[in-house]
């Protein structure tokens, strides 16, 4: 009778002493999962901010409102937003101001889209050039770097006092006033003039 007395005691012993290793295992274990989910709450509010893209970059700049109003009449955002990457001589306000009066308003028509995006797609050029490639480019080639659009047409690129000036197909010169902009799909050259395909 007393064995059995013992046994018994032992195996409410046992009992208990397991069920507090499963309440000591499951505290420990929401207490890890608690920790890898705060740890993960970290890593993503610690996480890098990524460049916006071309489109994404002008519009966060005032001095290009124009241009950003003129990229969503021509359609032409999503081919600006792509993959890229594309090197784009981008006309400030300043430079849309200079045009004839009633110029832009007229670009702007939807009977003159096709003309609007001859404009636009004149001052993108495939592929990535920063300023110090552009530099280059114009030094190896006796002062003079020609460059096809993405429109078709040709632009000219030389130096003058040390900064990067457009000749379009019609001889309108255009000068980069703010080099490097960097963008997730490329770069952005700030240009003061509108320059003009043929």
């Amino acid at each position: 009778m007393k064995l059995v007395k013992t046994i018994c005691a032992f195996l409410v012993v046992g009992v208990i002493a397991t069920s507090c290793q499963k309440k000591a295992e499951q505290s420990t274990s929401m207490t890890d999962s608690t920790a890898v989910a705060m740890d993960s709450t970290k890593t993503d509010s610690a996480a890098v901010v990524e460049t916006p893209n071309i489109v994404g970059v002008a519009s966060a700049n005032a001095d290009f409102s124009t241009l950003v109003s003129a990229v969503k009449a021509a359609g032409l955002v999503e081919t600006l937003s792509g993959a890229g990457p594309f090197t784009v001589f981008a006309p400030t306000n300043a430079a849309f101001n200079k045009l004839p009066a009633g110029t832009v308003d007229g670009l702007l028509k939807p009977e003159n889209l096709a003309k609007l995006k001859s404009v636009l797609t004149y001052h993108v050029v495939a592929g990535k050039f920063d300023a110090a490639a552009v530099t280059d480019a114009i030094n190896k080639n006796k002062g003079k770097f020609t460059v096809t659009t993405v429109e078709g047409g040709k632009i000219d690129l030389s130096l003058k006092d040390g900064k990067v000036m457009l000749t379009d197909a019609n001889g309108g010169t255009a000068m980069v006033v703010m080099a490097d902009v960097p963008a997730s799909n490329g770069v952005i050259h700030a240009v003061d003039t509108v320059v003009m395909p043929k």
